[in-house]
């Protein structure tokens, strides 16, 4: 029996990101896409309460003990990962980490930031490496974001990272809707790191398929 790979998003302009990705680097993998935008929501207003912790556990206890999930969204991230979840964006700390030690960490979503930076000073410590992480908020380009205008939510992340790049060694992109700002920066020399390509080189590795050398 063959595996899946099944994507649990908060959005559904995630699924458009990862058939691409998967286009290029592993066309043959069965997927299945979930999408509870609840989720987001709920964690937006409430915070990951013990219902939603049971509500994503669900999500993930539903697919084919076989197959694996790989959660997008980086505010419920960690939960997911509890579950049994790959989180899309550990992968990308851990790269922030070996890059650092200066991080800047950027994000359009305040209930990201910390989840995100918890993670990455995890990844930290346990690797015994020291770092300064700072963060910017990019609220406005969240606006942009839910009324659909993805051209302008990535113009404002990316000119905010330009704007701030000097105080960094690596630039960590906290959501995986905000890939696309990095190729609206060519001109900055330091790493600008986004996760759904690492975090989905991931998720194949547990799931055993062959990358491309």
């Amino acid at each position: 029996m063959s595996k899946t790979l099944v994507f649990l998003h908060t959005s559904p302009v995630h699924i458009a990101t990862f058939d691409g990705l998967l286009a290029e680097i592993a066309a043959d993998v069965p997927v299945r896409h979930l999408v509870d935008e609840g989720l987001l929501s709920t964690a937006r207003s409430d915070g990951i309460t013990p219902a939603l912790a049971e509500r994503i556990r669900a999500h993930i206890l539903a697919v084919g003990q076989h197959d694996v999930v790989l959660c997008t969204c980086s505010t419920i991230g960690g939960c997911a990962e509890y579950a049994g979840a790959v989180r899309v964006d550990r992968a990308m700390a851990e790269r922030a980490v070996a890059a650092g030690p200066r991080i800047l960490l950027v994000a359009a979503l305040a209930s990201t930031v910390m989840p995100t930076r918890q993670l990455i000073e995890q990844v930290a410590a346990a690797s015994g490496r020291p770092i300064r992480i700072q963060e910017l908020l990019c609220a406005a380009a969240w606006v942009s974001f839910e009324a659909g205008d993805q051209p302008a939510y990535l113009a404002q992340i990316a000119a905010a990272v330009r704007a701030n790049a000097d105080q960094a060694d690596v630039i960590v992109l906290a959501q995986a809707s905000m890939a696309g700002a990095a190729a609206l920066c060519p001109e900055l020399a330091i790493p600008i790191l986004s996760s759904p390509r690492l975090g989905l080189a991931a998720a194949l590795d547990k799931l055993g398929a062959a990358l491309p050398q």
